[in-house]
């Protein structure tokens, strides 16, 4: 029977530990690497990608997400569908297209989340001060939004999360394999790596004490933050690339509950309706929602026959943070903390036979986008002009709703 001595067991087990088949180190990220990693990551606008190792083909030197796509389709059919790939849509850039020209450092920091990448954006600072054209702009590669390089790519240099099986180096050496292979760290799978593109700092723009975007404080506040589920776990579940969020129905529907109760099993005419509705945000990281784009309209109407509405019978509450268009105030915030309820009390006459109590939770997606496109287009959107009224319509055909119940009561 063969056997191993103790030292050459112990010899073996260490050269295990430090080296895969490719020769490489296995590398381990402490947390304070990991933050340092995204703080040089996630510096703006991303540095130009400068020229491509000279054993790279052309489909490997380029930054288009089609070109990352021939090796990873699963990726690119999730991310074309997501609203990462829509960050540069018509409503951006029907704006930028006059900022460009009236408020260009304005413009720029709409690009530093909208499409980050150097190569996307038209114009560059000096470093001696003001703007000057930008001789690796690529325009085709800037309609792509939050394209796959801007995560994956820097320097010509790949980053990626570990393996599912949580290892970070590959069974080849990095020189046999496209686009030398990847550096590998967990830092992908913190919520830091979202942090800088949804979340204002400290002394960013604010409303009312509130920073206009604080998502990231948001969840770290919340149970979910507290115990360590990260944005990932829920946005980008089995490292799907769709990140879906307020305009995803069943994202949406995945994220609260509700229940209804009703007072009294039949009704007469002239009695009051009584129900109540409540709604939980039970499995958001986040307020919901978390931004001052969307709103959520909880209502109750009666409805006859033909599911006609009766006139004066509708009744709403409103869960959003409403702001003014030219975000000079805040008007209002029932947004619901992680685990906070909204309760829905419904009280009507019933004036008729064969009606219906119809009580529904709707969701307004883009409903801020709406009102200020109006306006947009209203007082003069210049060259944008066509691209703003594609995003209002767009804008005005997101809702869908996420709970529906009738009840008969008579």
């Amino acid at each position: 029977m063969a056997f191993f001595h103790r030292p050459f067991v112990l010899l073996f087990a260490l050269i295990v530990l430090l080296f895969s088949s490719g020769g490489e180190a296995q590398k381990r990220w402490s947390e304070a690497e990991q933050l340092d990693f995204l703080r040089r990551h996630w510096s703006r606008p991303i540095p130009r990608q400068g020229k491509p190792p000279a054993r790279f083909t052309p489909l490997e030197a380029s930054l288009l997400p089609e070109s990352c796509g021939s090796c990873h389709p699963a990726q690119l059919a999730d991310w074309r569908e997501s609203r990462h790939a829509k960050s540069m849509g018509p409503g951006v850039q029907g704006q930028l297209v006059e900022m460009l020209g009236t408020d260009p450092d304005s413009a720029l920091g709409c690009y530093a989340c909208h499409a980050p990448l150097t190569e996307q954006q038209e114009k560059v600072r000096r470093r001696q001060g003001g703007l000057a054209p930008n001789p690796v702009f690529d325009a085709q590669l800037q309609a792509r939004g939050l394209a796959c390089a801007a995560c994956h790519l820097r320097g010509h240099e790949h980053f990626a999360p570990p393996k599912r099986d949580g290892s970070l180096l590959s069974e080849l050496p990095r020189e046999r394999l496209p686009h030398n292979g990847a550096t590998r760290t967990p830092a992908f799978l913190r919520a830091e790596f979202c942090k800088d593109c949804h979340q204002f700092p400290p002394d960013g723009f604010a409303l009312n004490g509130k920073l206009l975007e604080n998502t990231y404080e948001e969840w770290r506040a919340s149970p979910f933050g507290r115990s360590g589920v990260q944005c990932q776990d829920c946005h980008m579940p089995d490292r799907r690339h769709l990140w879906g969020g307020i305009h995803d129905a069943q994202m949406v529907r995945s994220g609260v509950s509700v229940d209804l109760s009703v007072d009294g099993e039949s009704h007469r005419v002239g009695d009051t309706v009584s129900a109540t509705l409540t709604i939980t945000n039970s499995k958001v990281g986040h307020y919901f929602p978390t931004y001052v784009t969307p709103r959520v309209v909880v209502s109750g109407e009666l409805v006859d026959g033909s599911g006609q509405a009766v006139a004066g019978s509708r009744q709403e509450k409103v869960i959003a943070r409403e702001v003014a268009l030219d975000l000079s105030r805040e008007l209002f915030d029932t947004r619901l903390a992680p685990r906070q309820s909204l309760t829905f009390r419904y009280r009507h006459r019933l004036s008729a036979v064969g009606l219906r109590l119809r009580l529904a939770v709707t969701v307004y997606p883009d409903h801020f986008y709406v009102s200020f496109f109006e306006s947009l287009l209203a007082s003069g959107a210049g060259k944008g002009t066509a691209q703003v009224r594609e995003a209002l319509e767009a804008a005005r055909s997101s809702s869908f709703t996420i709970y529906s119940h009738e009840i008969p009561l008579t």
